[in-house]
């Protein structure tokens, strides 16, 4: 009876969609052409999200495109502002923070609205680290992969991770104490079970359209990612690291 009942508690948890903007960092810093670009660090058990844990970076003026994008796409429905522009203090770390706290409101209320989170776009900007230009391409099918998957390409090569992996090491030269990656504590409170360090693994060879999961095995932690398939096809190869599930 408790185990019927903890899986119908399951089934009514209310979705979570948790963001942050956070560590900004000044890119050519001393040339003419620098600019300062933003984390955006995602968390969710909601559905609408093909991977459930991402992490990319993205500048002020992508940011400007995105609004404009929605706008153009969610009709009626309003868009929340965006932090305004500064011509001169653009570098001063008040106003980076201010940009920051408001970039993460816009974020924060987009993701409130239904109608803004159908939007393909705002998934490949958030879950990508697709260019502009390549996200257009991407949802206007000029592209030869489909939204998903560019979501889980990215996903799977850990490349969130990795930009903070490479940073991590700049300060350990420097003498500071190592931090776990973000993935250790993270990627178990996603899944809550534990999987072998390396899992031989059913890979299909011709998914379909319809939905099931990807459990990415990274060292012992394990993502667990959408993927659009459900018949798998007969024909598996072996590969260590990753399960698809039909």
């Amino acid at each position: 009876m408790g185990f019927w009942c903890r899986m119908l508690e399951n089934q009514e948890q209310e979705e979570v969609i948790t963001v942050r903007v956070q560590d900004p960092r000044v890119q050519n810093e001393g040339s003419w052409n620098s600019y300062v670009d933003y984390k955006i660090f995602l968390h969710t058990n909601s559905k609408a999200f093909t991977a459930k844990t991402s992490c990319v970076r993205r500048r002020y003026r992508e940011f400007v495109w995105l609004r404009k994008q929605l706008q153009r796409n969610a009709g009626l429905v309003p868009v929340p502002e965006l932090p305004g522009k500064s011509t001169f203090f653009g570098s001063s770390d008040e106003f980076i923070e201010k940009r920051r706290q408001g970039l993460q409101h816009f974020l924060e209320k987009v993701l409130q609205s239904v109608v803004l989170l159908s939007d393909s776009q705002l998934h490949l900007f958030l879950q990508s680290q697709l260019s502009v230009p390549e996200i257009e391409a991407c949802v206007q099918g000029r592209s030869p992969m489909s939204v998903s998957d560019a979501i889980l390409r990215y996903a799977m090569s850990n490349c969130g991770w990795a930009q903070e992996e490479r940073r991590g090491s700049s300060h350990l030269a420097k003498g500071d104490q190592p931090k776990r990656r973000p993935s250790d504590s993270i990627m178990r409170s996603v899944l809550n079970l534990t999987l072998p360090a390396r899992l031989p693994v059913f890979l299909s060879t011709a998914p379909s359209e319809k939905t099931t999961e990807v459990m990415v095995c990274l060292g012992s932690e394990t993502i667990s990612l959408t993927w659009l398939s459900h018949h798998v096809s007969r024909n598996f190869m072996w590969c260590p690291g990753l399960l698809l599930q039909g």
